[in-house]
């Protein structure tokens, strides 16, 4: 059986290993997650193709006996280097490697993780600054939904009331104010604005969200709506959601 596996990747992240190489995590559509050596100084070829948020088809070859993965081949279809030209982009980038390797690539569905992924990367690379922002509250959205923790914020969750709801840590769940108690610390107000904007998106492919702006309140209140849904699937708030 050959050691070579040929997968469609994209790089998340990569570091220094020893003095001369260095190791690469990478979203497959096939197998997940995947954690690999490049070898290789600064000058090589092939590390050079191994950076951030690239994609396209890799080779990796595999010994299991020492527990060991090599990057040993990669054929480039998209390098995006819009992305590294402007900070909003390079900083939601970062978001989403964080947020895919955090959540284990999404623990299965893999082909779907990496459209979702690429989709994303591929409409980031040449968006505006507000159009980045937006990018990154739509790919987490749009993640909890993938993970099966997206909550349903079109009416109370206890009576059905349909106006201005709160999402609730502590529940999971969005409810009225009445249902919500006012003594929970945990409640994030959903304007319909808010809710409105989430609905219509969902469902929707990147590169149609130019066609879909907001207010900054309910962009607030969506952003803080999804670092609370995806705090508690992975355990943590995440630093690169924060800036």
């Amino acid at each position: 059986m050959s050691r070579t596996a040929v997968l469609s990747g994209l790089v998340l992240r990569s570091r220094l290993s020893g003095e001369s190489n260095s190791e690469v995590f990478l979203l497959t559509a096939e197998e997940g997650i995947i954690r690999a050596t490049v070898y290789g100084g600064p000058k090589s070829k092939l590390r050079a193709f191994a950076s951030p948020y690239n994609s396209g088809q890799v080779w990796i070859y595999r010994d299991k006996a020492k527990e060991y993965a090599k990057l040993s081949d990669f054929d480039v279809h998209s390098w995006r280097p819009g992305i590294r030209e402007l900070y909003e982009r390079t900083m939601v980038s970062a978001a989403i490697a964080d947020t895919i390797l955090s959540s284990h690539g999404g623990g299965g569905e893999w082909g779907t993780a990496y459209k979702l992924a690429v989709d994303t990367l591929d409409t980031l690379e040449n968006a505006n600054e507000e159009l980045s922002e937006r990018l990154l509250i739509h790919f987490l959205w749009r993640w909890s939904g993938f993970l099966g923790i997206q909550p349903h914020i079109e009416e109370c969750a206890s009576c059905g009331q349909s106006e201005t709801l709160w999402f609730s840590a502590r529940e999971g769940a969005a409810l009225c104010e009445r249902c919500s108690g006012a003594a929970d610390s945990g409640i994030i107000k959903l304007n319909p604005g808010c809710r409105r904007w989430l609905a219509a998106v969902g469902e929707m492919e990147s590169a149609l969200l130019h066609r879909y702006s907001m207010d900054s309140k309910s962009f607030g209140e969506a952003k803080a709506l999804v670092k609370a849904v995806l705090t508690a699937a992975i355990g943590k708030k995440l630093a690169s959601w924060e800036w």
